[in-house]
């Protein structure tokens, strides 16, 4: 949400919004891949002596907003996407299990949600930006992301300005470094809540065009439905990259592990796996 692939956003909030979310519960039910959710997630307790701190004993708590397949998405019971894969990995090095809640992406890019101890890291399709730095703590990137257009068939639009010039309705995913491309560009597209929304928009005509993170575009376009109807027409290199955000002023053991466990995956081979069983095709290829 670059954001938002930012991709799977935005601007900076003040210490209100942090203090504010401190009595904020998750928008949707805590999901888990590998173990319940407790009602542990504000205890803060250390895992282990030598250990990083963690909201909740012997899980590594992931805060998310569901669904932005393929990064992060339920199949059945469980949450799976690249995301999940990305982060177990660290998880699996800590000895822990990832637990996942899903919560407003919002409350996520502004630092609020680990501010208030919901969860100890966010994997959410999240794009480092200045202004989430501000007040979020992230990992070394692990995907380069960019925009694309999805349109209706037959529009004859390709860029930006050929949206601008014909008048059409563009829309964007809210709290998304998408829509903020956009409006620098001088475009002042609909606001959808979610990825699944936005597509929403576009199918019922509320959208002509939307801007979305290229890899959800290309998996919608997997479908059937979405492929007879609507077509990539435009992309935007907007030279994102996603990182692993962490409460600001990181537990020093945990952004360590994080980061070592990327940089490993990407000397090692099993980044590139990962990349494609979710993607279909070897990093740099996407495009």
């Amino acid at each position: 949400m670059g954001l938002s692939f930012v991709p799977r956003r935005a601007l900076a909030v003040g210490a209100m919004v942090v203090a504010g979310a401190l009595g904020l519960s998750a928008c949707g039910g805590g999901e888990t891949t590998g173990a319940s959710t407790g009602d542990g997630a504000s205890s803060n307790a250390p895992a282990a002596a030598s250990g990083p701190k963690l909201v909740s004993p012997g899980k590594l708590t992931t805060c998310t907003n569901l669904p932005y397949e393929p990064f992060q998405f339920k199949e059945g019971d469980k949450v799976v996407g690249f995301d999940v894969d990305i982060v177990d990995l660290a998880a699996k090095k800590l000895g822990l299990k990832q637990e996942i809640v899903d919560i407003d992406f919002a409350v996520i890019k502004s630092g609020a949600a680990m501010a208030a101890g919901k969860c100890d890291v966010a994997a959410a399709g999240m794009t480092i930006t200045p202004e989430r730095q501000a007040n979020i703590d992230f990992s070394v990137p692990y995907f380069d992301a960019t925009q694309a257009l999805l349109a209706k068939k037959g529009l004859g639009v390709k860029t930006l300005e050929e949206i601008k010039a014909k008048n059409l309705k563009l829309g964007a995913q809210a709290s998304t470094t998408g829509l903020e491309y956009v409006k620098k560009q001088g475009l002042n597209p609909k606001e959808f809540a979610d990825s699944p929304k936005e597509l929403l928009g576009l199918q019922s005509g509320q959208a002509d065009v939307i801007v979305q993170d290229l890899p959800v575009v290309l998996t919608w376009l997997k479908k059937p439905e979405i492929a007879d109807k609507f077509e990539l027409v435009g992309s935007l290199d907007t030279g994102e990259q996603y990182g692993i955000g962490l409460k600001k002023g990181a537990d020093p053991i945990l952004l360590k592990t994080i980061n070592d466990t990327i940089t490993t995956a990407k000397s090692d081979g099993t980044y590139e796996q990962i990349f494609v069983k979710w993607f279909g095709k070897k990093p740099g290829e996407l495009g």
